[in-house]
C-alpha cells in the first residue's frame, strides 16, 4: 500500500469518526428531525394524505364525540401505536393540567395550536365563562384543530385563529377584547418565543400571577428565551425535566414562569 492510499484511508477514517461522534452527540436532535419532518414526509408522499389528516380520521373513528378526555386518550393512542405527533402530552400534559387547576384562568392564550391537543387539554378544565384563544399560522393545522375542538365539544370555549402570532398579540386588546392574560402557553416556533413574550410585555397583557408556560425548551430548544426569562426580575421561573413527547428515551424540558412584575 503506497503512501497516498494510506493517507486517503487515514483521512477517511478520521472523517468517519468525526461524523459518527457528531451524529451521536446530536442523536436526540436527529431523531427529532426524523420524527417531525422526514418520516411523515415519506408517508405523506406514499399515502397522499398528511399525518394530521390521518390523526383526525383516527380520532373520528375511535374517540367519543363530545368527550374531551376520550379525544385526548385516543390521540395519545394514535401517537403511541400509529404515528408520532408533537403534542404536549403525558408528563408535560400533567404539568399543564396542574397549572390550569391551580390558576383557574379566565383568559388563556396558546401560541402554536398544531392539531388542537393542548387546546382541548386546557379548555376541558376551564370554567363556563373562561376562554382560550389559540393561534396557529399553518392553515392546514388550523383546519384540523378546529375539527378536533368540535369533536371534543369545546368550540364555545376555544377560538382557533389562523394568523401570525405577532399580529394576534398586537390585536388582542382591540380586536379580541382581551385586557389581561392569566395563562400563556408557548408551543410554536421556538425562535419566536422571545419575540412574542416581549410583545406580550409591550402590550401590557400580563398581571401579577400570570403564568407563561413554554414547551420544548431543550428539544429542539429555546436558549435565547430561557436566558431572557430567567434573567428578568419580572418572572419567577421553574424548569421541569420531562420526556420528549411519546419518547421514553429522550429528555426534554418545560419552563413555568410566574409574572411578578408591575402590571
Amino acid at each position: 500500500m503506497d503512501a497516498n492510499t494510506k493517507a486517503l484511508i487515514g483521512v477517511s477514517a478520521v472523517t468517519f469518526a468525526m461524523t459518527s461522534a457528531f451524529a451521536y452527540s446530536r442523536r436526540d436532535w436527529l431523531k427529532d428531525q426524523w420524527l417531525a419532518f422526514i418520516s411523515p414526509a415519506i408517508y405523506n408522499f406514499l399515502t397522499g394524505t398528511t399525518r394530521e389528516q390521518r390523526a383526525l380520521k383516527y380520532l373520528k373513528e375511535h374517540a367519543r364525540e363530545g368527550d374531551p378526555d376520550s379525544v385526548l386518550e385516543t390521540f395519545d393512542e394514535f401517537c403511541r401505536t400509529q404515528e408520532w405527533a408533537m403534542n404536549a402530552a403525558e408528563e408535560k400534559g400533567d404539568i399543564l393540567d396542574e397549572i390550569v387547576r391551580e390558576l383557574r384562568p379566565t383568559t388563556c392564550l396558546e401560541l402554536g395550536t398544531y392539531c388542537g391537543y393542548s387546546a382541548v387539554r386546557i379548555a376541558r378544565q376551564l370554567s363556563p365563562s373562561a376562554r382560550l384563544i389559540t393561534v396557529e399560522v399553518n392553515p392546514d393545522y388550523a383546519a384540523v384543530a378546529r375539527e378536533v375542538v368540535k369533536l371534543a365539544g369545546l368550540q364555545d370555549k376555544i377560538e382557533v385563529i389562523n394568523v401570525d402570532s405577532g399580529d394576534v398579540i398586537r390585536e388582542l386588546k382591540d380586536k379580541y377584547d382581551v385586557t389581561k392574560l392569566d395563562l400563556v402557553f408557548l408551543d410554536h416556533w421556538k425562535y419566536l418565543y422571545i419575540r412574542d413574550i416581549k410583545l406580550i410585555e409591550e402590550e401590557k397583557l400580563l398581571k401579577k400571577g400570570s403564568v407563561v408556560f413554554a414547551d420544548n425548551v431543550i428539544i429542539p430548544g429555546a436558549p435565547g428565551y430561557l436566558e431572557y426569562i430567567r434573567g428578568s426580575k419580572n418572572y419567577k421561573s421553574t424548569f421541569y425535566s420531562v420526556h420528549f413527547e411519546y419518547m421514553d428515551d429522550m429528555k426534554d424540558g418545560v419552563e413555568k414562569s410566574v409574572y411578578i412584575g408591575d402590571e
